[in-house]
């Protein structure tokens, strides 16, 4: 596929519009040096700022017809056209051969697993289970004892080892299983929560292979899932306008599950998308 220049800076120009939007108060606030226990988290955790949400690509494997510097930017290679730029998921793979077989083993493995919803999203309280200091300075909805028992109350079900390694020494032995960062691919599911936010970080990590506009997708998906992520944690955040989901009841679990649901399907979707526009049509026959 080749893109005219009328077409591509178009759908540059529309993809910065989009961006600057999502990312406007994350600038605002810290243009003034505030802070935000929910939104931070997306900027901080992930690391990536705004000008790289900003920056548009138009995939593996489409050329852009005069595209100037572009030539020479990284992972993308000269095109058929005079002046042509393409972004070269080869180029990616032989530069970067364990990163790429991450991503493509993260999103495979996890496609081809049924989801669990059986968590509750109680690793955010795992995290402060019998804890003295707190990762977040917010107080506790429940209190540290009523916290507390929430989580012994439960069976924590925790298949993510990026919340995992967070738990308490306390909240450790307590999850269903031991998980470890080589074990990663093995148990990561698509009903975590977690792994659908991951999503966008696997979009930023392929770079130009992915179109910007599949990016800015995965970035509302994490968006949407970090509110549900602190919803249902045991922080009191009224201060910031959330209305928690109450988990520790039968009505907040149900809701969470409902919720934690339809993520899991908009996540199914965009990991589809994602193999698609990176490796071919042809990657979705191997999931």
């Amino acid at each position: 596929m080749r893109l005219s220049p009328t077409t591509w800076l178009e759908r540059e120009r529309a993809h910065h519009e989009r961006a600057d939007a999502l990312t406007a108060e994350h600038r605002a606030r810290a243009s003034r040096r505030e802070t935000h226990p929910v939104w931070d988290f997306l900027f901080t955790y992930y690391s990536y700022k705004p000008a790289q949400l900003r920056r548009w690509h138009p995939g593996a494997g489409v050329e852009l017809e005069d595209a100037g510097e572009r030539r020479t930017w990284r992972w993308y290679s000269p095109g058929t056209t005079p002046d042509g730029a393409v972004p070269d998921a080869a180029g990616f793979a032989a530069e970067k051969p364990e990163l790429a077989g991450l991503v493509e083993r993260m999103l495979r493995r996890t496609a081809s697993r049924p989801g669990q919803f059986g968590c509750f999203g109680l690793h955010e309280w795992a995290m402060v289970y019998r804890a003295d200091e707190h990762r977040h300075a917010v107080p506790l909805r429940l209190g540290q004892a009523g916290t507390d028992l929430v989580v012994e109350s439960h069976e924590l079900r925790c298949t993510h080892f990026d919340a995992f390694r967070f738990f308490t020494p306390d909240a450790v032995p307590r999850n269903r299983t031991p998980l470890t960062r080589d074990d990663q691919p093995l148990f990561e599911q698509p009903g975590c929560l977690h792994a659908g936010m991951d999503l966008y970080k696997w979009a930023l990590k392929l770079g130009p292979l992915v179109p910007g506009e599949l990016l800015l997708d995965a970035f509302e998906l994490a968006r949407d899932i970090r509110l549900l992520d602190m919803e249902a944690a045991p922080y009191d955040l009224s201060a910031w306008g959330v209305v928690p989901v109450p988990i520790e009841t039968p009505e907040g679990k149900a809701e969470y599950v409902r919720r934690q649901r339809g993520f899991a399907e908009r996540g199914a979707a965009l990991r589809a998308r994602l193999l698609e526009s990176w490796l071919g049509a042809d990657a979705l026959m191997a999931v």
